[in-house]
């Protein structure tokens, strides 16, 4: 019986360490998430296929989701509550599988889904002079990003009531002007150090799911003794 306790008492602490710091991550998900979803308000108007804007909900959602999952593993190890301990496994089990479908998805349609974000944002300019929100987005993003349209300055024919390209495109300089490719570059410059960070989580995910079911056995054991 001691040696069953002592086992328990172990798994027990290890696991609670390990919510800590997958309830810590979930922490730092969000606040990435809240960081992107601010500085890119400039860009707020653009389609949620944009990436930025849907890398910032979905940093939300996941650190969102990491956090309260975190804190019902660190519950539930403190409580040695056999049910919160199985609700945590379920949910953790299921949040890594769709880690791990949104992975093969992003990897297998990243072409496809490049092309939506394009076509989505032609798309949007046909509302450049009627939508003042969506103009300032634009006007904000061909500014930062020192590019003119989606392709180039021709996406932009017949999308403005004068028919002239927007003052924000670089029209000066039209051979010099960056392309789609430059808001991609950015966001993949900022959002390197995420990813390895995700992958920390996710490594810490599996560990915690291994020492739940872990205690949740040894919480059967010590029950089955007693009795």
């Amino acid at each position: 019986m001691s040696v069953s306790r002592g086992c328990l008492c172990c798994v027990k602490y290890l696991m609670f360490v390990f919510n800590l710091i997958f309830w810590l991550g979930g922490c730092g998900l969000f606040g990435v998430g809240v960081w992107l979803a601010f500085t890119q308000s400039d860009f707020s108007s653009l389609p949620l296929s944009f990436p930025s804007l849907s890398a910032a909900n979905l940093l939300l959602v996941a650190g969102g989701v990491t956090m309260v999952t975190g804190f019902l593993g660190c519950l539930g190890a403190l409580k040695e509550q056999k049910c919160l301990l199985l609700t945590f496994f379920v949910i953790l089990l299921f949040l890594v599988l769709t880690e791990v479908v949104l992975i093969l998805v992003l990897s297998l349609y990243h072409e496809e889904l490049d092309k939506k974000a394009k076509d989505d944002l032609k798309q949007g300019m046909k509302d450049y002079s009627t939508n003042e929100g969506l103009q300032r987005s634009w006007d904000n993003m061909q500014r930062i990003f020192k590019c003119c349209g989606v392709s180039n300055h021709t996406d932009w024919h017949n999308k403005t009531l004068t028919g002239k390209l927007p003052e924000s495109c670089c029209s000066n300089t039209l051979a010099d002007c960056n392309r789609w490719e430059k808001a991609k570059d950015w966001l993949l410059a900022n959002i390197t150090s995420v990813i390895h960070f995700g992958v920390c989580i996710g490594i810490v995910q599996i560990l915690a799911l291994v020492f739940s079911m872990l205690m949740y056995c040894q919480i059967l054991r010590a029950e089955k003794y007693m009795d």
